[in-house]
């Protein structure tokens, strides 16, 4: 099979979405398959002679971000696709790149589809803060259900991501189904950490071999509820001195968080590393006791799969995104509130016992979200788009297609 995948994100942009489009292609790739790439033209760090990555003209697109605007040119993307004899289409975004993949798929008189990867009614005024100036959430309604309507197929990368399109003032029309997203765990954990290594990292945090250290990795963003999350790590540790918390990522609302927490950064409570290389993050997973977040914003969170992987304990705010990784009293708790999550936090710290059940049952959830299910489950649904083309698949029949993979 010949498939297309269209990013509007591509290294060396670090998210969520660029890891599930990059892991996909590898895998797709392994299985046999020839992908075809078309994204942004970023850096000339991470240009490439790869005959099957296109990129189509792009600028900076500022605003305090590290994206691109995607500004393709039709003619020579189609000529290219047609003659690369693409299928099927695979869209991972709603800009630039999105809408060009969208429209090629029509001419080609090919089928399109696309994976949902954000809640854009509910939180573009924090990825696109300039443009909330402008757009009020009824219009992003209605330019997302004009985009999303058009595909033959969605994907969505947990129940709370389905559903949330399918709501009656959005889309529920249009065919989906469900593909929990994954981690390339052979990337992720090349090799483990050493009990040196993991020593050597609390040293240099200031963490003593013995504290309980807790961890956030991700964007910090105000959509992430950091504020709250910084408030909670404020808590804990004045309750108990062996308890230290690790902020590790980078984003919009670092420095605020920075200046909210200078007291206990001064006394080394709560320590904040900044930008953190994908490559060597699972070594602060694998040093840490106790992953925590306060976010309510994820469809289906990369860093609690990780997380699972290095056999962390979980205390997170209560969200549909968790229902399918994270079981209450078994590997962690799914909380009402900040302060529950702080008796669970300070609960689990003088527990080791209980927290080395969680990590086992952590690790044992993961088998669930291995890459080659992810890739075999996503193969599955480009095979019924493609038989039921010009028609759109029956969502129910593929659905139970897919659980017994």
């Amino acid at each position: 099979m010949t498939i297309a995948l269209f990013s509007d994100s591509y290294l060396p942009t670090k998210s969520g979405i660029v890891t599930v489009v990059v892991q996909l292609r590898e895998q797709l790739i392994k299985m046999g398959h020839r992908v075809i790439l078309v994204t942004v033209n970023t850096t000339e760090e991470y240009s490439t002679d790869d005959p099957d990555i296109y990129r189509v003209h792009s600028v900076p697109l500022g605003l305090g971000t590290d994206q691109f605007l995607a500004l393709p040119a039709m003619h020579p993307l189609v000529h290219y696709l047609k003659a690369q004899n693409v299928e099927i289409i695979h869209c991972h975004t709603e800009f630039g790149v999105g809408k060009a993949g969208l429209r090629a798929a029509r001419i080609l008189k090919i089928p399109a589809i696309c994976t949902t990867h954000t809640m854009w009614v509910d939180f573009y005024k924090y990825y696109l803060p300039h443009v909330q100036k402008i757009m009020r959430p009824s219009m992003v309604v209605g330019f997302m259900n004009h985009f999303y309507k058009k595909f033959h197929a969605l994907i969505g990368v947990s129940v709370k991501a389905r559903n949330y399109y399918k709501q009656p003032d959005m889309i529920p029309q249009v065919p989906s189904v469900i593909i929990p997203n994954s981690i390339d765990s052979s990337k992720f954990m090349a090799e483990h950490a050493s009990e040196e290594e993991k020593l050597a990292l609390r040293t240099q945090l200031g963490i003593e071999k013995d504290d309980i250290m807790l961890l956030f990795v991700g964007r910090v963003g105000e959509e992430k509820r950091v504020i709250e999350l910084v408030k909670v790590f404020q808590h804990v540790t004045a309750k108990n001195p062996n308890i230290k918390a690790v902020i590790v990522g980078y984003g919009p609302a670092y420095e605020e968080l920075v200046y909210a927490a200078r007291n206990e950064i001064l006394e080394k409570k709560i320590i904040f590393t900044g930008f953190v290389d994908w490559q060597k993050v699972h070594t602060y997973y694998e040093t840490a006791n106790i992953f925590v977040t306060c976010s309510l914003s994820e469809m289906h969170s990369m860093t609690i799969l990780e997380a699972q992987m290095t056999g962390l304990p979980l205390v997170l705010r209560r969200d549909d995104s968790y229902l399918d990784s994270v079981y209450q009293g078994q590997n962690g708790y799914l909380c009402d509130n900040e302060r529950e999550m702080e008796k669970h936090i300070l609960e689990l710290a003088k527990d080791k016992h209980k927290r080395e059940q969680f990590s086992r049952r952590s690790l044992d959830i993961t088998k669930k979200f291995t890459i080659e299910t992810h890739v075999k489950k996503t193969i599955k649904v480009y095979e019924e788009v493609i038989k039921a083309y010009p028609k759109k698949i029956d969502e129910n029949k593929v659905m139970k297609m897919l659980e017994k993979i």
